[in-house]
């Protein structure tokens, strides 16, 4: 008999990604805007409505990672009603598996813990998680499997949306590469900035981090951006846009093997 069907959900400040897995495989995922103004029935449909449509047997297992505390009421409610059980939390009292090294372990986010999980089983070696989201998020986790701390700086699309705030004559512009550093118009200054910008902080915090800690790290990048800044970074080794509901499948597993 295979084992059920499991739904990770990762709620970040303004996405929240959801993904169905048949075992370890990865079938289904999509991605919803983060809104606590919804209620869990508008949730519901939609939920219903994606899983109806990509034909998901019943649903067994949910985790939820959540940075947004409005919205953990709702995704409660959300699992129960539609999933038909209640989801484990990260949070505390979740058994991680991952010594937690921060001076105040409960400061750590849901997502960065789940992030460094994933990425600590995919190289099990030391490893720099770059989350390229609303915030601009690295992770640090030891040869031994240690989440050892990080980095938070904020993210692109912020930097975006303050530059087009602040300013009284630049505009917001699409985020992409553009084909030369030196921008011969005002759009393409802006995409420089923003985009080369970001790639020689990516590149220069992880240099930074692996001169502090005197060993070369596997780099994995994740997040809204990553597949905007990666190709141009010299530090990424890989990108992974689903690590996140790796990691929630990862942490599931382990709490049930040990509950």
């Amino acid at each position: 008999m295979s084992a059920p069907w499991f739904l990770g959900i990762d709620v970040s400040n303004t996405q929240t990604a959801l993904g169905v897995f048949d075992g370890d495989v990865l079938r289904h995922h999509w991605t919803l805007q983060t809104d606590p103004a919804r209620t869990a029935d508008e949730y519901g449909v939609l939920l219903r409505s994606l899983l109806e449509r990509a034909g998901c047997p019943p649903i067994g297992a949910v985790a939820v990672a959540s940075s947004v505390p409005a919205m953990l009421p709702i995704v409660d409610a959300l699992c129960r009603d539609v999933v038909g059980c209640p989801p484990l939390v990260v949070g505390p009292g979740v058994r991680t598996g991952m010594p937690i090294l921060y001076d105040k372990p409960q400061e750590v986010g849901a997502d960065r813990i789940v992030n460094a999980i994933a990425a600590y089983a995919r190289t099990h070696g030391t490893t720099i998680v770059v989350d390229l989201s609303t915030a601009t998020i690295f992770d640090f986790i030891s040869a031994r499997g240690e989440y050892v701390g990080g980095v938070i700086a904020p993210g692109l699309g912020i930097a975006s949306d303050a530059l087009f705030e602040r300013t009284a004559r630049l505009y917001r512009v699409e985020l992409r590469r553009p084909k030369h550093v030196i921008g011969r118009n005002t759009v393409h200054a802006i995409q420089s900035g923003l985009v080369y910008g970001y790639v020689a902080l990516v590149d220069g915090i992880v240099e930074r981090m692996q001169q502090e800690a005197g060993e070369q790290a596997r780099v994995l990048a994740t997040g809204t951006y990553a597949e905007l800044v990666a190709p141009e970074s010299d530090t990424i080794d890989e990108v992974d846009p689903f690590l996140t509901l790796k990691g929630l499948r990862l942490l599931y597993e382990r709490n049930k093997e040990k509950g």
